[in-house]
């Protein structure tokens, strides 16, 4: 889970930058996409829900710069994730008396819903804007910027925005001001250089319903007859800087027409015969190749990519004598440079990229392997799948900061088919996510079991999410964690700790005889927080030797372990385990995007627990104890 984060599972596709961090909600209308199916296009339009819910983040935001009262900024903040979550568009509703009734929105928030739907704007909003220059909202953007620190910058310092910050960095004018070390100046210039190198790609949670929203609505296209979204999407990389659409058509002119009127589109940049390109209101741009339906394979494995694994496939095919490029595989004849689509040559391989591969003498090779790391030189193995996965092992209930009772988590838990579902909610130290004395955890506890004895057909496995601190402790003495059926350990704080004291720490949690899971190493958010730098070639090898399973945690803000290192873990021998860390039941979705990392990782079913049979993992849990 996250901490103040915590709260605000999920991602948001449609909020403005300038928000502020931590008050980041779930998206519904993406949680409602993402199921293997995606679900009728809706636009990706910011919708009255969303532009209330930053409305309502920048009030929270500007009152605590300015030291107001924290019920006043509490109010507004709950009112923005209230307003993300809602499944029915708040301009439905209206009048003040039905938006009161839902939970979160009081008199005052009711009052300024009606006021925009009415006149577009918010006065308190305007006023509240005109107390502060505009762009210190984008400064409490910077990772580690927390308000006061803003606002000492602001008051003492004269920074008024982004530009002005770098500024008087590079001056060394902020070094005068209280607190400003050398190494606090440092870690926020770091900051601000990820904030700029991570801004503009858009997270794999956000860009795949997306992308999958678009391609539905082109299927139904009058000539369409096959489409389907590519480059780095397809191979699942965790953000993604555009989306690519391959189509093959009777009717490229309607199909053009279609793309570049899809709704939400705020700027159409290119129109031609085969190639087409809009950007859209969440600010990513999405190009539509058009293609002719026999060269349908070669074209989606041309333009999935990535660029070194074509290039390795096109060496391959000249060695074969052979060319390959977007059109299809060719015999390649005499010294004509002449591209041999061009010259009439009928290709040897093109409707499929089964069919491209089978001539190059390969197997065929799963997007989310194509990065050109052995994959054309090593025995593929069979890569994990979503259907694969029978149980949930990180979960969160209304006893901490989850929005499901024990009921509810274990009856969403059987809807997907698993046999067990663990209660992990959060430790003591994460008090701001409602933590659990260990008074609490006891009664917690007895609660988890009754539901289990009542529960019929899945286990309800009694457990926490146990903060590891900053030398490695962790939150509860050894005599309760004992009486623990599940324990994944998690780093919340700390987070910008050196390599090797990170990595000292995450070890300690490893080697606890007690520990189950080690959750979300690193504590990264994407696109928000690196989080811990680890050695771990140190922490799989320790996970291997204790038999302690590594987390890969499945929401799309942290696919926290990355693939490169379910890949070491892998090669290690160490167990992971893809769990959702769900705090409301559409959270379970997520489990996809954990899975597509996975597999770029090479992780096999076998090495992840969460495919054990019930026998078999219950032993294993119990070997802890």
């Amino acid at each position: 889970g996250f901490k103040s984060e915590a709260g605000c599972l999920g991602f948001d596709m449609t909020r403005p930058r300038h928000g502020c961090r931590g008050w980041t909600g779930t998206t519904p209308t993406a949680v409602q996409q993402s199921t293997r199916r995606a679900a009728p296009y809706h636009a990706p339009r910011v919708a009255a829900n969303q532009e209330l819910a930053a409305l309502f983040d920048e009030m929270a935001a500007v009152l605590e710069l300015t030291g107001a009262n924290p019920f006043r900024i509490t109010s507004y903040a709950r009112a923005a994730r209230v307003l993300r979550d809602l499944t029915t568009d708040v301009a439905d509703i209206g009048d003040a008396a039905t938006l009161k009734a839902i939970e979160g929105i009081g008199e005052g928030t009711a009052g300024k819903i009606v006021e925009y739907l009415g006149t577009g704007r918010v006065k308190a909003h305007d006023d509240l804007l005109k107390t502060i220059p505009r762009g210190l909202l984008e400064v409490m953007e910077i990772p580690g910027l927390g308000p006061k620190t803003v606002k000492m910058l602001w008051a003492q310092g004269g920074v008024t925005d982004l530009e002005s910050l770098k500024q008087k960095i590079a001056t060394g004018e902020l070094e005068t001001l209280p607190r400003m070390g050398a190494k606090t100046i440092a870690n926020i210039r770091e900051s601000i250089a990820f904030a700029a190198r991570a801004g503009d790609r858009m997270r794999l949670g956000e860009a795949l319903p997306l992308a999958e929203g678009i391609v539905e609505q082109l299927r139904g296209v009058d000539g369409v007859q096959q489409v389907e979204y590519a480059g780095s999407l397809r191979r699942g990389r965790e953000t993604i800087g555009d989306i690519d659409v391959i189509a093959a058509t009777t009717r490229p002119e309607a199909l053009r027409e279609a793309f570049t009127t899809l709704p939400g589109v705020t700027k159409v940049l290119a129109a031609g015969s085969t190639k087409c390109s809009v950007r859209l209101q969440p600010g990513i741009q999405v190009d539509l190749r058009v293609i002719d339906e026999g060269c349908f394979g070669a074209a989606l494995l041309y333009f999935t990519g990535s660029k070194p694994h074509n290039v390795i496939l096109r060496e391959r095919a000249i060695a074969r004598g052979m060319r390959l490029n977007e059109y299809g595989l060719f015999p390649a004849k005499g010294d004509d440079d002449t591209p041999p689509q061009q010259r009439g040559v009928a290709p040897v391989a093109a409707a499929t990229e089964q069919a491209v591969y089978v001539r190059l003498d390969l197997p065929w090779i799963p997007p989310e392997l194509r990065e050109d790391r052995g994959e054309l030189d090593a025995a593929l193995p069979e890569l994990i799948e979503v259907g694969d996965i029978r149980s949930d092992l990180h979960c969160h209930t209304v006893a901490s900061d989850g929005r499901m009772t024990i009921d509810q988590l274990a009856e969403a838990a059987k809807t997907r088919g698993y046999h067990t579902v663990a209660v992990t909610d959060h430790s003591q130290s994460s008090a701001q996510a409602g933590g659990l004395s260990p008074d609490r955890l006891r009664e917690h506890l007895e609660a988890v079991r009754e539901a289990d004895g009542r529960i019929a057909g899945i286990s309800v496995l009694a457990g926490s999410e146990v903060d590891v601190h900053a030398d490695g402790s962790l939150d509860y003495d050894d005599d309760l964690l004992a009486q623990l059926d599940v324990i994944v350990v998690s780093p919340h704080a700390s987070l910008r700790q050196e390599p090797k004291v990170a990595t000292k720490r995450l070890l300690a949690a490893i080697r606890h005889p007690l520990v189950h899971v080690l959750g979300h190493p690193t504590g990264r958010m994407i696109n928000r927080r690196e989080g811990l730098h680890p050695d771990i070639t140190a922490l799989v090898e320790a996970a291997a030797e204790h038999d302690t399973a590594l987390e890969l945690n499945a929401n799309p803000m942290r696919l926290d372990l990355r693939d490169v290192q379910v890949r070491a873990a892998v090669k290690a021998g160490a167990l992971i385990a893809v769990n959702t860390d769900a705090h409301r039941p559409e959270h379970f979705d997520y489990l996809r995007y954990g899975v597509m990392t996975a597999r770029r990782g090479w992780l096999t079913a076998p090495r992840c627990i969460n495919t054990w049979g019930k026998s078999k993992l219950a032993r294993w849990l119990k070997a802890k104890r």
